[in-house]
């Protein structure tokens, strides 16, 4: 089919791209700047901002289906700029598709539904929260209910904490501030997260399945490897890949909480970005993981590489880099 992939330059869209060429799939990308990679693959690139209407329309134009990955993503920054983005992009994205007549996966997240307390073993039943401690969040929830009310065939996808080969988010970030790396609370709590490549599994399945009428049609799906474990424990596997020794200091959530607030205040009236957020502070002290019952049941959703098999490919990758 014809398939377009939003933020096809990303971590996850490149995934996509590579999993829908594999197949045989024609595929656009729709993303700021040029990848070498999709050239390589034979993606037709289309160069734009979301935020830009137009530009969406002529690249969903011919398409029978998008996958929609750009957004937006941080623990600190200003509202606007994220709901321009995650919001006001996704609108383009899903006018589009309806104008169209191409069915939407949308690529949402787990933290729309994360109120600041623990969630332990949840389905999609749970509410979105009523309380956000970031606009990344925010906006995200904004956005996939954008995008369920929508006219078109829709599905969201809430793929947790997406790690693996080519991550710009957690692992370098975990390694630049390796000697400022704290743990939180007196024992690890449970998270669940997700390898890119099982990601991106789970969008080809709900593209494949997303038909009007299909079970699939205005529902949100958690997407995991389904195999829980401590917040340290991942972190310090994925410190392990890079060569690097584990993180052991932990510290109170109590008034790291507090600490996060008061550099957010700084932050805000000096124009930085906080080392610290309460975003972040939430996201490593409170339990996290999803019943993903409902993405094998609808989706045939059965995550290929396990957390062991993708530490494996990680640390391969990471000894192979200049």
């Amino acid at each position: 089919m014809n398939v377009l992939v939003t933020g096809g330059g990303g971590f996850l869209g490149r995934a996509v791209c590579r999993r829908l060429v594999a197949r045989g799939d024609t595929v656009r990308a729709l993303h700021r700047r040029p990848r070498l990679e999709l050239d390589a693959l034979g993606v037709t690139q289309y160069l734009a901002d979301i935020r830009d209407p137009a530009a969406v329309r002529a690249a969903v134009d011919g398409c029978e289906a998008v996958v929609h990955c750009a957004a937006k993503a941080g623990a600190h920054g200003a509202s606007r700029d994220f709901a321009e983005v995650n919001v006001h992009g996704t609108r383009n994205v899903v006018d589009a598709c309806a104008g169209a007549g191409a069915r939407l996966v949308h690529v949402s997240s787990p933290s729309v539904v994360h109120n600041g307390r623990d969630l332990d073993g949840v389905d999609e039943s749970v509410p979105y929260a009523t309380r956000f401690t970031a606009p990344y969040p925010r906006t995200k929830a904004a956005a996939e209910r954008l995008v369920l009310a929508g006219p078109a065939p829709s599905v969201a996808l809430r793929p947790h904490l997406i790690w693996g080969p080519g991550d710009p988010h957690f692992l370098p970030r975990f390694v630049a501030n390796r000697h400022r790396l704290w743990l939180l609370g007196r024992a690890d709590k449970t998270i669940d997260t997700v390898y890119v490549d099982n990601a991106a599994d789970a969008c080809v399945l709900a593209l494949d399945r997303l038909r009007p009428g299909s079970p699939l049609c205005g529902r949100a799906y958690f997407i995991t490897q389904g195999e829980p474990c401590g917040f340290g424990v991942w972190v310090n596997a994925l410190l392990a890949a890079a060569g690097q020794p584990p993180v052991r200091r932990r510290l109170p959530a109590g008034p790291a909480m507090a600490a996060a607030g008061m550099l957010e205040r700084l932050a805000a009236q000096g124009g930085w970005e906080p080392p610290l957020t309460r975003f972040l502070v939430e996201q490593a002290s409170t339990a996290h993981w999803f019943d993903i019952s409902a993405a094998r049941r609808d989706l045939g959703y059965r995550p290929r590489v396990s957390m062991a098999e993708g530490l494996a490919r990680l640390t391969a990758h990471l000894s192979e880099s200049p």
